[in-house]
């Protein structure tokens, strides 16, 4: 029996990651360049989580990497980045100054909010000039509320209690305590698909720290987020980790307080003497059956509610037909900027962000476009027995091709009112809903960002990358912030833990 167990432990790795999103990938790589042996499970064929590319009609597309903010030298996640690597190796392209314009229904202006702050506020008291007051107590409370996040400033010192000022305020009501001009809350709420922002729920550091990052640079990828997963992956290999693809983690041993090892569906199992899981945690917690678990800790973080998923419409231009614009569209329906997750069928959709991708071959033109908007999972739920990835490629029918039609020509109509240009101009265009993201991402619902945060209760909403497993750890979106900065700071504070050092923040702050 002994040497039958041995054979099925695949070598004895210092940290084993579950997950290959930037989290699990950040993770590897710190702790590869602490002199750890790491290996990282992937369930995909493809690497990267949100970060993966892919082509059709021979244009390269980007699944959820649009556009990246800090990464001027010196701000965070250009220490991140260049401590781990990626600079200057990743291919990038600074933004126009106007990065993102926010488009109102019934409004022929577009407003601009602009990188850097002194701009950001004259853009805007230029359209407003009335609200001067209102626009600069609002970058003020920016910088007030980015303030009492010492991690979003590479540094671990700084009071806790500073954060409740922000996460247990609405991001909506802050903003509508500023000013009662409507257009302007709705320019400042404008861009809040990039983090499904709710009325009733979305606190106000999430906001803060988000657009924060953007104001100070934006950048693009000018070859897809993938390039971050190749440099990283290299980086990893170099440093002796391993990758594991198309296996899926079944099961996560715990004896006695430890993680021994983990099961995967091949019928092998990984030893190691640490785990990090950078999956969701409610599916991190349905794999490990352990009494240092508390139910009262399950019930909490199976109860959490995640955000709403997507509809994304990845669209392939004709050549030399659409001038490219080096920055980003948002689009509103009047009055539901805070509400674009709570529509009707007849209404949807409510709003949809627009991303150009620039010719490569005819400089100046775009080459395709990608448009986003939020779509409930309920709307695709008749499908969710099937599954379809570059693994598993089972066809969900007939029908489920329809839908996708329907919904790519109803959000193609909106796209139209603002953007006439494009008809007729279209070559090809493709549609990805909740349950792509689901079978690609991971997330039982489909959800973009993860867990929902919530000004109302918001320690219910916080999750330690500590479990009461001692060697058991999490990390990814749902642990500190999401996004690529949220994601990789949360990938710090893992490996700050499990490290039991703060000299890894030092490092990355100093790089």
């Amino acid at each position: 029996m002994g040497n039958e167990k041995t054979q099925l432990i695949k070598n004895l790795y210092d940290v084993t990651i579950i997950g290959s999103g930037i989290g699990g990938l950040l993770c590897a790589t710190f702790l590869a360049k602490e002199g750890m042996k790491v290996c990282v499970i992937e369930k995909n064929k493809q690497l990267g989580g949100n970060l993966q590319t892919f082509s059709r009609d021979k244009q390269l597309f980007d699944t959820g990497v649009h556009y990246l903010g800090g990464l001027n030298k010196g701000q965070n996640l250009h220490q991140i980045f260049k401590y781990a690597g990626l600079i200057p190796r990743l291919n990038l392209k600074k933004m126009d100054d106007g990065f993102d314009k926010i488009l109102l229904q019934n409004d022929e202006t577009v407003y601009t909010q602009a990188q850097g702050y002194e701009a950001f506020q004259q853009n805007l008291i230029k359209d407003f000039p009335e609200e001067t007051v209102a626009i600069e107590k609002y970058c003020e409370l920016i910088h007030q509320a980015c303030s009492a996040f010492p991690l979003y400033h590479l540094t671990l010192e700084g009071n806790g209690e500073e954060k409740l000022k922000y996460t247990a305020k609405s991001a909506r009501k802050v903003i509508e305590s500023l000013t009662s001009n409507k257009k302007l809350q709705a320019v400042l709420s404008g861009n809040n698909l990039l983090y499904a922002g709710v009325a009733g729920k979305t606190p106000f550091h999430i906001h803060a720290l988000i657009i924060n990052s953007y104001i100070e640079s934006s950048w693009k990828c000018v070859d897809g987020g993938s390039q971050i997963v190749k440099i990283l992956v290299a980086k990893i290999r170099q440093l002796g980790g391993e990758m594991i693809r198309n296996k899926t983690v079944a099961r996560i041993v715990e004896k006695g307080g430890f993680v021994t090892h983990v099961d995967l569906d091949d019928g092998s199992s990984i030893q190691s003497k640490f785990f990090i899981s950078n999956v969701n945690p409610a599916a991190t917690l349905q794999m490990v059956d352990s009494p240092f678990i508390k139910k009262n800790y399950r019930n909490r973080i199976q109860s959490l509610q995640n955000t709403v998923s997507s509809f994304s419409l990845y669209i392939v231009l004709k050549e030399k037909t659409i001038p490219y614009q080096n920055c980003n569209y948002y689009y509103h329906k009047e009055g539901n900027v805070w509400s674009a997750d709570d529509y009707n069928a007849d209404e949807w959709p409510l709003a949809y962000g627009l991303y150009f991708t620039e010719d490569k071959k005819h400089s100046g033109f775009a080459s395709a476009i990608s448009v986003l908007t939020l779509m409930k999972f309920v709307d695709v739920s008749k499908w969710s027995e099937t599954i379809h990835t570059t693994r598993f490629e089972h066809s969900r029918g007939e029908k489920y091709e329809t839908f996708k039609l329907e919904r790519s020509e109803k959000l193609l109509t909106l796209v139209y009112e603002r953007f006439p240009e494009l008809q007729g101009n279209i070559r090809s265009h493709y549609a990805a809903t909740p349950l792509t993201n689901r079978d690609y991402i991971g997330m039982s619902d489909g959800s973009i960002y993860g867990i929902q945060k919530d000004f109302n209760d918001p320690l219910k909403s916080t999750i330690s990358p500590r479990t009461k497993i001692s060697n058991l750890f999490l990390t990814g979106q749902n642990i500190n912030l999401h996004g690529i900065l949220g994601t990789s700071l949360s990938a710090i504070l893992t490996c700050t833990m499990l490290l039991d050092s703060n000299n890894l923040v030092d490092k990355i702050r100093n790089a």
